[in-house]
């Protein structure tokens, strides 16, 4: 765990260096499901990256949630997308991975092919990616998965953004739950540099995340779980 902790704290200080932007949520998921969430930790940290080159793009993220003895789960994806020819069409790879509590997630490794749409302002745009899904330790390895993101800014001078994503897929976990989960983190965001008489550097925002989720981690049945959010972007 100590050896984790320390790859995901190089990891963030080597994300912040060239990330497009750092998260902090505060979750009520123990709030409104005390039963179901009592230990759901309220603080996460989120960094993430997204880096286009002419060979494609890379994404990634890494999650880190806290209580307060400190860091007790964090997660993280990285995804590439491998395009050498004009097209919506890009071929997908991904490793998604972690520790919660000192329960390590199962290894994931994905691979896909991706449709991609931005209109010709890059004010809105979606992607949609149905990939095979190898989960290394698990009862039932092979498996698939769809995912789909998109965002929208929106409002004078992009004030607002629409973004996030959704996951459905298959993966054996208690025979009570079902082997079939899905995960969706709309968020919403107020660009605070959007607003007449403020810096257009000040690139903080401040905004909302529902964790929208279904059978997943263990625990049976559909949640709604929303944060409050800030979130600085880097240029």
């Amino acid at each position: 765990m100590k050896k984790l902790l320390t790859l995901v704290f190089l990891s963030l200080f080597c994300a912040v260096g060239g990330a497009q932007n750092v998260q902090f949520h505060y979750d009520f998921g123990k709030t409104l499901y005390d039963k179901d969430f009592g230990t759901r930790p309220q603080l996460t940290t989120t960094v993430e990256m997204f880096k286009p080159d002419k060979w494609g793009s890379t994404f990634f993220f890494v999650d880190m949630d806290y209580t307060g003895k400190g860091v007790v789960g964090a997660y993280w994806e990285i995804a590439r997308e491998l395009s050498f020819w004009k097209s919506p069409l890009s071929i997908h790879v991904e490793y998604n991975g972690g520790n919660v509590k000192g329960n390590y997630i199962n290894n994931a490794y994905l691979g896909g092919v991706t449709y991609s749409y931005n209109n010709a302002t890059y004010s809105k745009g979606f992607t949609f990616t149905p990939m095979y899904k190898y989960i290394h330790g698990n009862d039932s390895p092979h498996n698939f998965q769809i995912t789909g993101t998109w965002y929208l800014h929106f409002g004078k001078n992009g004030l607002c953004t629409f973004s996030g994503f959704a996951d459905f897929w298959r993966e054996k976990t208690l025979p009570s739950i079902g082997d079939y989960q899905f995960l969706a983190e709309p968020q919403i965001w107020v660009n605070l540099n959007k607003i007449k008489g403020v810096d257009e550097k000040f690139n903080l925002s401040i905004g909302s995340e529902v964790e929208l989720r279904n059978n997943f981690a263990f625990v049976d049945g559909f949640f709604a779980i929303p944060t409050l959010a800030i979130k600085w972007s880097f240029d």
